[in-house]
Formats: C-alpha cells, structure tokens, sequence
C-alpha cells in the first residue's frame, strides 16, 4: 500500500456519510435558560440588597436609583459570559478583576453573609435541577468569600495597599 492509502486506510469518519453531525453539549448558561434564568437570579436578588441596612450602603448607586439598574446590567453580565453566554460583560468592562473592582468597599464577613443569604434565595427561587443549583451556588459562596477584605466594623483597605496575607 502507497503512504497515502495507509492514510485514507485509518481515516474513520465520525459521522455516518451524509449523517448530521453530533449535538454539542449545551453551556451550562443554555441549560439553565440562558438569560432569562440569569435576569430572573439578579432581579431576586437586588430585591433583597435594596431593603438590607447593611449591604445597601456598598452600592453607591442605590441613593440615586434604588432599582440599580447598572449594578443589575453588570451582574448579569458577569454571570452570563462565566457561565457560557454572550462575551458582553468583558467587551464592555474588560477583564472581571473582582477583587479589583471590588476592593474599594468594605466587604466583611458580615456584609459576605448578608450577600450569600441573599444570593441562596435567588439561587433557590430559580427552581433549578439539584446539580445545576449545586454548581451556581458553589461558585457564588467561593467568589463570596475571596472578596472579603475587611474585619466586620472595619473599613476597606485603600486603594492600592494590599492586605499582609495576601502579599506576593
């Protein structure tokens, strides 16, 4: 046998001849609902920030627009293009950098429990299948808890200095 027909020989198609291709596995974003799932977390969400006296106060923009529209646009976003959505969040804002974008506000162990309580009854008000609500809500308490920069009662650090246990 010449070299190419050893080739052509081997060559095993991986559809049937005229077949469809196989489906992909859909994102874990398409298989929750996409954007309507995502929309539906953060509006629950913010619905508990607005009304909670101590995490209202880390965004600014709810004293002059207690719906927080950006702070919802922003969050959906993120969720979205992490989980496998539309790129938006990063053709808009660049690189997420939470604990950057993040550092300017005093987030505490309180203000991360408050978050957290909030964000599990977003999480199970979606109604989602035990896996997926199991995946989301381990990625919400991980991120949760890599912002907190400050003792409760304490300020953030400023702008620019790190704290010693994260030094590199």
């Amino acid at each position: 046998m010449r070299d190419h027909d050893a080739e052509t020989a081997m060559t095993i198609p991986l559809t049937p001849a005229g077949g469809p291709e196989p489906a992909a596995e859909p994102s874990f974003y398409e298989a929750i609902g996409g954007q309507a799932t995502f929309v539906a977390l953060v509006d629950r969400f913010y619905e508990g920030v607005v009304t909670d006296p101590l995490l209202r106060p880390i965004y600014p923009e709810a004293e002059t627009d207690p719906t927080m529209p950006g702070a919802r646009e922003r969050l959906t976003m993120f969720l979205e293009q992490y989980w496998g959505g539309p790129k938006t969040y990063g053709q808009r804002r660049g690189h997420p950098r939470l604990r950057v974008r993040h550092a300017i506000f005093p987030v505490s162990p309180a203000a991360r429990d408050a978050w957290l309580g909030h964000m599990r009854a977003a999480v199970d008000s979606l109604g989602l299948a035990p896996l997926h609500a199991e995946a989301l809500w381990d990625y919400l308490e991980r991120a949760a808890h890599s912002l907190v920069n400050t003792h409760d009662g304490g300020q953030a650090p400023m702008v620019g200095e790190l704290l010693p246990d994260r030094m590199d």
